[in-house]
């Protein structure tokens, strides 16, 4: 492949994805090169962003004395902060390079994962502390913008779902492997500082929850600045991409991409302690990672399905199912019309939300970067432009548009727990709250049919 002697290693200035034979005999293995890289590092990232889901449930039992209102606001900020840095980390990957960003962005989580290690150990630490923190963990949650933006470049469009759902469901992944490892390794002494700790299960060392990460995050970063490549011709100024802002349809399709990947964050950051309010017998924590753990499976057969089917349609019967299985949940729960509520139901019924959640995730995604890449396309041509840089263009611009309705889904990690702190606060129970989920994906539904489902 031509590449201009001045150009920095690791710059790709020629690529062009949607010609087959450039494809098959160049752009497939760099492409997927840069795919495998991605996709450690997100998970990571998504390690690193749940960190409290699990850490939060531990607190109070080795020595803090935070409110139930405390610990569910410790889950949901993380979200918060997560959906806020994905909106510059939308336009980055244009400016810097997916090479040099992600390096940069898998490497600096380091910083919050040492902080919260030290922190857990001292039950003098301040609220105010763990409230820091937790908004830095959200930097985590922010690397998705960016990875998902980088992905979508190397890939041509009858490829998106499925690389898109590839990096995205593997790296929604990270949300399970923090619920398992964290609630394993934190009763193996692997550091000085233990807590001793009169629990059922042993001694406690919650520091493991956060320092086990540092040497991963360490050998992925350096992977991906010696391994993953930058685009020349990606490259566009923050006043060129976020025209995208402009467009009415990027802030309908975000709406939908709030109700499935919303709901896979904020049920995974909310799970545990919804789980422990609701069935305080059960240890929760034994059961946590696997809700993540099927709605990460989902989001890569999402993509590929819907690449195969069509995602509008995919996702549209996705939303009809997540209105069946939260109607059915209503039985399941206490004061219910099960009476002292159902666990086994109320664990299945979650497990089915979040399959859905995850399915829903990569269907969107991939109906978002198709539909909104052909209606720019669409605008672009008609104006007068060429083919080629209205395809170049029009990449950027979805590009753009991906990362930035990735900021509005992650609200949901912010707004699902608290909605579910709210309706047990002044409600008494979380029915309400579900009463708002049923009403949200109805719309949704309808959106789906009524407004892209048309010829």
């Amino acid at each position: 492949m031509p590449q201009n002697k001045t150009v920095p290693k690791g710059v790709i200035t020629d690529w062009r994805p949607e010609e087959s034979t450039f494809w098959e005999q160049t752009g497939k293995s760099i492409a997927r090169k840069n795919l495998w890289i991605s996709i450690p590092c997100l998970t990571l990232g998504f390690c690193v962003w749940m960190l409290f889901s699990i850490v939060a449930v531990y607190l109070n039992r080795v020595g803090f004395n935070f409110s139930t209102n405390q610990l569910f606001l410790l889950t949901a900020i993380p979200s918060i902060s997560g959906a806020l840095f994905r909106i510059p980390y939308s336009f980055v990957i244009p400016i810097f390079g997916g090479r040099r960003w992600t390096a940069f962005s898998t490497i600096i989580l380091i910083a919050p994962c040492i902080w919260l290690g030290f922190a857990i150990q001292n039950p003098q630490t301040p609220y105010i502390i763990f409230i820091i923190i937790a908004l830095l963990c959200g930097l985590g949650g922010a690397n998705f913008a960016s990875s998902m933006a980088n992905i979508s470049f190397f890939f041509p469009k009858a490829k998106q779902g499925s690389a898109l759902g590839l990096n995205g469901g593997l790296g929604n992944m990270g949300v399970s492997v923090i619920q398992l490892v964290a609630s394993l390794i934190i009763f193996i002494p692997l550091w000085s500082g233990q807590q001793s700790i009169t629990i059922t299960e042993g001694s406690l060392w919650l520091q493991n929850a956060a320092l086990i990460w540092v040497p991963f995050l360490i050998i992925f970063a350096i992977m991906a600045f010696f391994g993953m490549n930058d685009l020349l011709s990606s490259k566009a100024s923050f006043k060129e991409q976020s025209v995208v802002l402009k467009d009415k349809h990027m802030w309908l399709l975000s709406l939908l991409y709030l109700a499935t990947f919303g709901s896979f964050i904020g049920f995974s950051a909310a799970f545990a302690m919804l789980a422990k309010t609701q069935f305080p017998e059960v240890n929760i924590l034994m059961f946590a990672f696997s809700g993540p753990l099927v709605g990460a499976i989902g989001r890569p057969l999402g993509g590929m399905i819907s690449d195969k089917f069509g995602g509008i349609r995919a996702t549209f019967i996705n939303y009809l199912l997540m209105i069946l299985f939260v109607i059915i949940l209503f039985t399941t729960l206490p004061g219910e019309a099960a009476g002292s509520g159902s666990f086994i139901g109320f664990y299945l019924c979650f497990l089915c939300l979040f399959f859905t959640a995850g399915f829903g995730s990569g269907s969107t995604f991939q109906m978002i970067s198709i539909i909104f890449r052909q209606i720019t396309l669409n605008k672009l041509t008609a104006a007068g432009m060429k083919n080629e840089p209205a395809q170049r263009r029009a990449a950027t611009e979805t590009a753009a548009a991906l990362g930035f309705i990735s900021a509005i889904g992650a609200i949901g990690g912010y707004f699902i727990p608290q909605v579910f702190s709210l309706s047990l606060s002044h409600m008494g129970s979380v029915s309400s709250a579900f009463y708002i989920f049923l009403v949200f994906y109805i719309f949704c539904a309808l959106v789906t049919k009524f407004v892209y489902g048309r010829k």
